[in-house]
């Protein structure tokens, strides 16, 4: 449903701007047997260019744990505004428990499958419905990205193709300072259960922001920045840091670690959404995987394996000399990695309908 709309010009980046027609839609994330008034309400923006009369494809971002819609729209750099202006109908997904979904209602989930089970479907159903009935393309950063390859395994049929940054396929995997952690997280639930409860983030991302300085500096003691040092300018990391960060579920950010020590064991991937892994990974649609060379929170080899494993006849995979949040805003971000995530959709979707019979045609 949408609740209202407007025309307006906003930046791309630095001083480029253009005019969008710009949309909040509300759907409800119904569980099974539930009816549409006891739904969970979600919210996304819909964004296109003003002056096209007709869009590519519909794509949905998907932002990763405890952020929100603003990971991909920041005042003075924005990729969502980057991709509607690229000719896209863009929907950028706020989930359960972050941003204007909480503030609807939506509380955090106590399992990560709810994303999958019921959020990302009302999405899809939603923006075909207002897109003329299109697969989608989904585009999910960081946990964003796992859940991006859990709803293409389940609804393979309405997904177009899949891009994820700095989503770790296997989480913890090259990283021995999240490794030790989510060995300690272990060994602590066993004896203190860790709760249900949520994690606010504003407060260390204001602390990150007034440290700035000091956490990009050598002398710096802590192995995980979440960006790699002088990547983002300091009003860009301000703006992300006041906006992007959000609120996190603790039930969600315990089964990561705890599942990642069972993977260590077990060799599994994807954490607790592990049982979508097999179909995920048999899939043939168009994948686009791109890691940060200098991400501490999803290194490459983490990241790697949801390529290396994925058995589609369309994949590419591409590492970039950033970091978790920079993969996204980086100051060299408009020139590397967002002209190869336009140029990347928008060949799949030509390459598509060469592939699609025109309305009426029989095959």
């Amino acid at each position: 449903m949408i609740i209202h709309s407007k025309t307006l010009e906003q930046t791309v980046d630095r001083d480029e701007r253009a005019t969008f027609h710009k949309e909040l839609v509300v759907v409800r994330a119904k569980s099974k047997g539930a009816s549409d008034a006891e739904g969970v309400p979600l919210a996304m923006i819909r964004k296109r260019l003003a002056s096209a009369r007709e869009t590519l494809a519909p794509v949905i971002l998907i932002h990763g744990y405890g952020q929100n819609r603003y990971a991909w729209h920041l005042p003075s750099r924005s990729l969502f505004c980057y991709l509607a202006r690229g000719g896209f109908d863009v929907f950028n997904l706020e989930l359960r428990g972050h941003g204007r979904s909480r503030h609807l209602g939506a509380h955090p989930p106590r399992k990560l499958a709810l994303f999958v089970e019921e959020d990302v479907p009302a999405a899809v159903e939603e923006v075909q419905r207002l897109s003329g009935g299109r697969p989608v393309y989904i585009v999910g950063h960081s946990l964003g990205g796992l859940i991006a390859y859990a709803s293409a395994a389940a609804m393979p049929k309405q997904i177009a193709g899949v891009v994820t940054l700095g989503s770790p396929y296997q989480f913890t995997h090259g990283s021995r300072t999240l490794s030790a952690l989510a060995h300690v997280l272990t060994a602590v639930d066993r004896t203190v259960p860790l709760g249900h409860g949520t994690l606010p983030l504003k407060p260390l991302s204001e602390t990150m922001r007034l440290l700035r300085g000091f956490i990009e500096s050598p002398i710096f003691p802590l192995p995980i920045r979440g960006f790699a040092p002088r990547s983002l300018e300091p009003v860009v990391l301000g703006q992300h840091m006041a906006l992007a960060m959000d609120t996190g579920s603790i039930s969600v950010l315990r089964q990561m670690f705890l599942s990642s020590v069972q993977a260590q064991r077990g060799g599994h991937c994807m954490g607790e959404l592990a049982d979508y892994a097999d179909k995920f990974e048999s899939l043939d649609l168009p994948l686009l995987v791109i890691a940060g060379e200098r991400d501490d929170l999803a290194p490459p080899a983490s990241v790697e394996p949801g390529f290396a494993r994925s058995r589609s006849t369309d994949k590419t995979y591409r590492v970039f000399p950033r970091g978790h949040i920079d993969i996204l805003m980086g100051r060299d971000c408009p020139q590397t990695i967002w002209p190869l995530l336009l140029s990347w959709l928008t060949t799949r979707v030509r390459r598509r309908a060469t592939l699609t019979p025109p309305l009426g045609t029989s095959v």
